[in-house]
């Protein structure tokens, strides 16, 4: 599988301080081309979410980098997966903590990403932030671990009231603020000719899927520039129905 990558993230109408932290790193491992996208919105007092999510950030990065092509080398699996970067949520977590209570502060983060590698796609998601996977339509690969969502999942309230519910950005779980993080994992075979989308949550609020499909269809979607001026697009469209949070997103096409 080939790929075409593309990042964008916007501080928004409001913040002063732009919390989300985004990293794509593209590879050639064993003469194959692999790809890990990660994005962290990150929340907290004295405007230090961006501490939390950067830190994050940069684990994952070093993990790519140092540990990756080792695993890839001896062939891994799934649960190799699941263990290797749960075991990367829980150590930041309890470094996050750490660091929250030297500077009296309560600091945490979401995090989204993916790895896509040997024709397939392995995620992983703590909180609100999605990655989304298109091609004939937009399908959301994470699920939200949000009050709202596990409202919705009870039939205590409908999708369309939890869309504007006032708790929909109130997290059930996120790094650094909870004492122990569980991680969901979504794992299936990659498309080619789609685009992987991960978003934090200010990119989805204002807009629809369909508005979010007729700008990151596949075909829409067929060089790096041509991504990147839809990610902005997006984001002006954002900003301009008044979204009040940080806005990032990374697109991913497959060939």
């Amino acid at each position: 599988m080939e790929y075409l990558v593309s990042a964008t993230t916007d501080v928004g109408n409001v913040k002063k301080t732009n919390q989300d932290s985004i990293n794509v790193k593209t590879m050639t491992i064993n003469g194959e081309k692999v790809v890990m996208a990660v994005l962290c919105d990150g929340m907290g007092g004295l405007e230090k979410g961006e501490v939390a999510s950067a830190t994050v950030i940069k684990a994952f990065h070093k993990w790519t980098v140092e540990v990756l092509p080792g695993l890839y080398a001896r062939g891994f699996t799934e649960n190799d997966i699941r263990s290797e970067w749960t075991r990367l949520i829980t150590e930041n977590n309890e470094k996050i903590k750490l660091y929250g209570k030297r500077c009296a502060i309560s600091l945490g983060t979401t995090i989204t990403a993916i790895l896509l590698a040997k024709g397939n796609y392995y995620c992983v998601n703590v909180g609100d932030s999605r990655t989304y996977e298109i091609y004939d339509q937009v399908v959301s690969l994470t699920k939200d671990q949000t009050v709202v969502a596990r409202d919705v999942e009870l039939g205590l309230i409908t999708p369309e009231q939890a869309a504007t519910d006032p708790r929909r950005s109130v997290l059930l779980q996120c790094i650094g603020a909870s004492e122990t993080v569980y991680p969901d994992f979504f794992f299936g075979k990659e498309k080619q000719n789609a685009v992987y989308m991960l978003c934090s949550d200010g990119f989805r609020h204002e807009i629809s899927p369909e508005e979010i499909y007729a700008a990151f269809r596949p075909d829409n979607m067929m060089s790096a520039d041509q991504m990147k001026e839809n990610e902005i697009a997006l984001i002006d469209l954002n900003k301009r129905r008044m979204e009040r949070d940080n806005i990032s997103v990374i697109t991913i096409r497959t060939y």
